[in-house]
């Protein structure tokens, strides 16, 4: 390792602890020291200190302490040719910087609470293009996509590249691997995204192209991200810093691409990251680390081609990714699937109100399809003029010796996610609420519904060909014939809705795990039963059946339920024991129909979180995308903060929206009548089966006898409201069992 990169990343983190020593001193002499400080609505603090230090900053006051150990870990200085090459003072420097950016990050907050703009997506009309640290609601969506694979890792870039092109051609190609971009600092005051505004490249969250900041101290929320996904996901403590180091470098496969000229400040920031595994690669000429150690392979490395950026990139870090290649004429992936179509860039629309769009999956005999038969049956993008809509159905005919009809929904639950993978085309909805809008650009390049079919196909091959030998997609836009399939597909799904809505739990003798969480929750094991669905909401047991049928070694095993242990808690042997064996001995048994006695563990996926609360008699529940406060005193992220890591928290747990209205939602405490408190958004969403559920339990008034925050968010606010209107719950027996 050369004495000219130690020296630059050790001045750097001199410069970087300085300067924000200084902006401290006179925040300090603007504010008061009990002024509160942090990130908008997030329940981490200051991620990096938090995980790292184990310290809550929460007000001026409490930055001392950091910025004074920030201080003390700065090396020596490199003096003299005889340089010692040890990698340590470099990790220290850099780690300083690091605490130190966070410190000035957050002084922005308070100096420049309009600094950054609120949001998913940047609004660029009115010039607010950064979105500084994620909140915790962009956090729990985005988070999953790692604990699934959709999302295989993050590249940090920092600066800008020569041109707006060359910026497009490098971002394109981690979108097509499904990649996240995470982006700050700036070269000679432009950055890597506003180039990307200038060659038409839509930038956000939703395209998974993210526009931190315009400074290098902005680098710091792309860790922060990094660093709140092993607490929220991997149950790793605040305070460890050992294992939250490795966790990162084991699980969060990221990189850095430093475009332009490095400076001191950004050699500190590039060592800082060496902590946490990630490797940075400079498209200059810079001093090179490249011995293997803290990350998987090299540190450091230089002079990287930009057309050579992404590949090098990639293996460095020791990142596995693959590229749809499907003959279509729009680029093809999971990063497109936030992408939006907006009124100044569409062209032509179909279904969303406008006009009826359905998609069906339906099993078939072999000899009645032809493998690889797309055909566009009636008007296709070529024959509308822009601005004008058709209606559409999209009929797919799948047929196999290992097809079974529990796999259509399957099937027809990925067109969504497939659609939306086109660049320049939007997908909203599913079954028969389906809106799928086109945009210019896409036409342009030549795009036409034929490619659905043509996208269709190859992916179902590719991802289920294990289940089905044959497919054929027929895309509709013949009024007469929409209208046929549409009614065809009603019945189709009411048949598949009163299958699961049926079943029981006494119906059947197997249940089914989904461990999909584990790579974020190693000891969360998810126990899916025809009346418990999966916490995240995208499980039942039917789904799960299905998902393990195509791929008998995937997350969804059979557990043999065996003996019942407790029928009111809902206990059994043969659960107890593949929950002890898939937790690694973690967890050794647990309830499915208790949150107040040894829950079901919960990781951050889930859809709510239901909490107990003693003054009321009952409990309350809350959906991930209320932000507000709540009656047990926590909001979703913090509750998804404090027992989403795996845990079996008694009186709190995780569970799906679906899940609330089954018929043993919670039955060992009391069942849905112990409900007290929901969101109104949530119980709106929910009130045609609260209504239906209230009246089998002989409470037909129960859904206006629930408070939400209009009533109050506290349980001294709400009690007299429940006891106003006689809710249940106030005349059951205590719900703490003495």
């Amino acid at each position: 390792m050369s004495r000219l990169v130690a020296f630059a990343a050790i001045q750097g983190g001199y410069n970087i602890v300085s300067k924000v020593e200084g902006k401290y001193k006179r925040a300090l002499e603007t504010y008061n020291a009990d002024t509160k400080v942090g990130f908008p609505n997030t329940a981490y603090y200051l991620p990096v200190i938090y995980s790292l230090l184990g310290i809550k900053v929460e007000t001026l006051e409490d930055m001392k302490k950091p910025l004074e150990f920030a201080r003390k870990l700065l090396p020596p200085h490199v003096k003299g040719h005889n340089h010692l090459p040890y990698l340590g003072p470099l990790l220290d420097a850099g780690m300083a910087a690091l605490f130190a950016f966070e410190i000035e990050e957050a002084i922005r907050y308070l100096e420049h609470p309009d600094f950054y703009l609120h949001s998913e997506e940047p609004d660029i009309e009115a010039g607010k293009i950064w979105l500084g640290a994620a909140d915790d609601t962009v956090f729990r969506k985005r988070g999953v996509e790692f604990v699934d694979g959709s999302a295989p890792g993050f590249a940090a870039i920092v600066g800008s590249a020569p041109d707006p092109e060359v910026a497009k051609l490098i971002v394109e190609e981690y979108q097509r691997r499904s990649l996240y971009i995470f982006c700050a600092a700036n070269q000679n005051g432009t950055t890597v995204i506003e180039q990307l505004i200038e060659a038409g490249v839509q930038v956000g969250w939703n395209t998974r192209i993210v526009p931190f900041g315009p400074d290098i101290s902005s680098a710091i929320f792309a860790l922060g991200f990094a660093n709140r996904a092993a607490m929220a996901f991997g149950g790793v403590q605040p305070g460890d810093y050992k294992r939250m180091l490795l966790y990162n470098k084991n699980r969060i496969f990221a990189f850095v691409n430093a475009l332009g000229d490095v400076n001191a400040e950004w050699a500190a920031a590039a060592a800082g990251c060496v902590n946490w595994g990630f490797p940075t690669l400079a498209d200059t000429d810079i001093p090179e680390i490249l011995p293997t150690g803290i990350c998987t392979y090299e540190h450091v490395v230089a002079n990287v081609g930009h057309e050579e950026m992404v590949q090098r990139s990639v293996e460095v870090r020791g990142l596995k990714t693959t590229v749809s290649t499907i003959d279509i004429p729009c680029s093809f992936g999971p990063a497109y699937e936030g992408e939006r179509v907006r009124g100044a860039d569409l062209f032509m629309q179909m279904g969303g109100g406008k006009t009826q769009a359905t998609e069906l999956v339906r099993m078939v005999d072999m000899k009645e399809i032809d493998d690889g038969k797309v055909e566009v049956v009636g008007k296709d993008i070529g024959d509308v003029k822009e601005g004008e809509t058709l209606p559409l159905a999209i009929f797919v005919q799948v047929a196999g010796r290992e097809m079974q009809e529990d796999f259509e929904p399957i099937l027809e639950r990925q067109i969504h996610h497939l659609i939306n993978y086109i660049q320049g085309v939007m997908h909203i909805g599913q079954r028969d609420i389906a809106w799928i809008r086109v945009s210019k650009a896409a036409v342009e390049k030549g795009f036409t519904l034929k490619d659905i079919g043509v996208v269709l196909h190859a992916k179902f091959h590719q991802d289920f060909g294990t289940i089905f030998d044959k497919a054929q997609i027929t895309l509709y836009t013949e009024k007469a014939k929409v209208d046929e399939i549409t009614k065809e597909a009603r019945a189709v799904y009411k048949h598949r809705d009163e299958r699961v809505e049926k079943m029981t739990d006494e119906d059947v003798e197997i249940y089914y795990s989904c461990t999909l969480c584990q790579s974020f929750a190693p000891t969360h094991v998810c126990s899916v039963s025809p009346e418990r669905t999966g916490l995240c909401g995208a499980y039942n047991w039917m789904d799960c059946k299905a998902s393990f049928e195509i791929n008998p070694t995937g997350p969804n095993q059979p557990i043999e339920k065996g003996e019942c242990l407790d029928p009111v808690l809902g206990q059994w042997k043969g659960v107890n024991e593949f929950v002890k064996q898939a937790s690694r001995g973690a967890i050794d048994h647990y309830n499915f129909y208790s949150m107040v006695i040894d829950p079901m563990t919960t990781c951050g996926c889930c859809e709510c979180i239901a909490a107990m609360l003693p003054s009321c008699n009952g409990v309350m529940t809350v959906n991930r995308d209320y932000t507000g406060e709540t009656p047990c005193g926590m909001k979703f992220t913090t509750l998804a903060g404090v027992m989403g890591g795996g845990a079996s928290s008694p009186g709190f747990v995780g569970h799906s929206k679906f899940n609330i209205t089954q018929r043993k939602f919670i039955k060992g405490d009391g069942g849905l009548l112990r409900m007290v408190w929901m969101p109104k958004s949530l119980k709106e969403e929910i009130k045609e089966r609260l209504m239906k559920r209230g009246e089998e339990l002989g409470v037909p008034d129960l859904y206006d006898k629930i408070a939400d925050e209009t009533v109050g968010i506290t349980e001294e606010e709400i009690l007299p409201w429940l006891e106003e209107k006689g809710h249940p719950a106030l005349s059951m027996d205590p719900i703490i069992r003495g």
